[in-house]
Formats: C-alpha cells, sequence, structure tokens
C-alpha cells in the first residue's frame, strides 16, 4: 500500500491570485492530504478581503503578518519561519510552497536537504531556481484552464505538440534510453519519475495530454507497449525511442 503523505500547505497570499485556489488544493490531493494549510499575507488590506469565503471553503487558516517597513516582504519571512518549525515538529512528510516568488528557493533547498517530499504550485512568471529546487513544480495556469474546459462541456483533447521543442524531445529520449533494459524498453513510470528529476515543471498537461502515455503515443519518436502483470490486475506501458 502507497503511503499517504501528510503535506503542510503554505500559501503566499501576496503571490497566487484567490482565482486559482479551488483547483490547486484539488490538485495537491493527488499527492497527500493537507494536513496543515496556511495562508500568508497582510489582511487589513483592502485587496485582500475576497480571499475571505475562499478561506473558509477550503478549511486554510489565515496567517496575519504586518509589513512594518516598506519595500520589504514580511509576508515571505513569516511563511519561512513557520515552514522551520513544521519541519522539526517531523508531523508532516512533505511540503507544498506556492507562490511565484524566488525568495523561496533556499527554504525548498533546505526542506528537500531533510528528506522531505516539496511540491511547488506557481504562475509561468515562477523564476527557474525556485521551480528546480522543487521536486516537482505546478503552473497554475495549466489548472485553471482545465477546469474552464472541463465547465465548458468535458476535457479537452486538443493536443500542444508545438510546444514541445527540440530540446524536450531530447530530454524525453535520453530519460528513455536511461532507464531502458537491454533491449531498449523502459517502464514508463520510471522514465516519468527521471523526467521530473531532470525537469521539475515538465508536466503533460503543458501539451494538452491528461497524462504521460498518450503524449509518448502521439509522439512518432517513440513506440509504446502495452503488458499484463504477473497478477493480471494492471497493464502496465513500456516505451522505447525508435
Amino acid at each position: 500500500m502507497i503511503k499517504d503523505l501528510k503535506i503542510a500547505v503554505l500559501i503566499d497570499g501576496d503571490n497566487i491570485p484567490s482565482k486559482y485556489v479551488t483547483e490547486m488544493m484539488e490538485e495537491i490531493t493527488k499527492y497527500g492530504s493537507p494536513t496543515i494549510k496556511r495562508i500568508y499575507g497582510d489582511w487589513t488590506k483592502p485587496h485582500l478581503s475576497k480571499w475571505k469565503n475562499i478561506l473558509l471553503e477550503n478549511a486554510i487558516t489565515p496567517i496575519q503578518q504586518y509589513g512594518y517597513t516598506t519595500g520589504k516582504n514580511a509576508t515571505d519571512s513569516a511563511m519561512i519561519i513557520d515552514a522551520m518549525d513544521i519541519l522539526y515538529s517531523n508531523k508532516v512528510d512533505a511540503f507544498c510552497l506556492a507562490s511565484s516568488d524566488s525568495d523561496f528557493t533556499k527554504l525548498a533547498t533546505r526542506l528537500r536537504e531533510a528528506g522531505l517530499k516539496v511540491y511547488g504550485i506557481g504562475e509561468k512568471k515562477t523564476p527557474d531556481p525556485f521551480i528546480v529546487a522543487c521536486d516537482k513544480f505546478i503552473y497554475l495556469e495549466i489548472l485553471k484552464s482545465n477546469t474552464d474546459e472541463t465547465q465548458i462541456g468535458g476535457k479537452s483533447t486538443k493536443s500542444n505538440l508545438d510546444n514541445l521543442t527540440p530540446k524536450v524531445i531530447r530530454m524525453l529520449k535520453n530519460s528513455v534510453s536511461d532507464a531502458a533494459d537491454e533491449d531498449g524498453w523502459a517502464f514508463l513510470g520510471d522514465v516519468g519519475s527521471l523526467i521530473l528529476k531532470k525537469q521539475p515543471n515538465f508536466d503533460s498537461r503543458n501539451f494538452g495530454f491528461e497524462k504521460l502515455t498518450p503524449l509518448f503515443k502521439s509522439l512518432n519518436q517513440f513506440e509504446t507497449e502495452q503488458r499484463d502483470q504477473s497478477n493480471g490486475r494492471f497493464k502496465l506501458i513500456y516505451v522505447r525511442n525508435k
């Protein structure tokens, strides 16, 4: 049985738009149970007032942090201090840091050094140093677009293969080779894990596919094969470079 990770979700209220929160919390449950959910900001500011109902609906605890000095982000400091307190409490197995701010790069690195999983969530403007400091990084725009398509009338099947640059294709091919057996076949689950280690912000949804399997099947550079498990309960997908 796979362990259900206990996740501490820490949200930078000054940096994450409120319109993304519902989809973000739904995404986090794919990786574990969000046992701690906190959002940081100066709640005396009028622009944060629209958060009230969203926080109640998602059981997120608001943490008040006054901006003591003009031009300094006190919210970041409060979030980092809380993260370290949670780390030393040994109550969680993973962290989700929701921000598009590179100031959390060192925090993500420190949490991973302690042996915890770190999931990052932010907008596509997020600087690369924070992205690569996480085990996995998810773009908020993907979550919102998927929800909008579902509301319109089902999940979109439109792919964006044009966004797959030669550099990305090369990374995919190298990952298959790195995970392959002597015959060149690699279990797709191993390939997916290796891809995330190389590029934490890689997500098949960036290219219009809900899962990694249909993405590989749509690319001419690869061939896929479905195999039965020994117990016959599940099908395993293997991939090989052409």
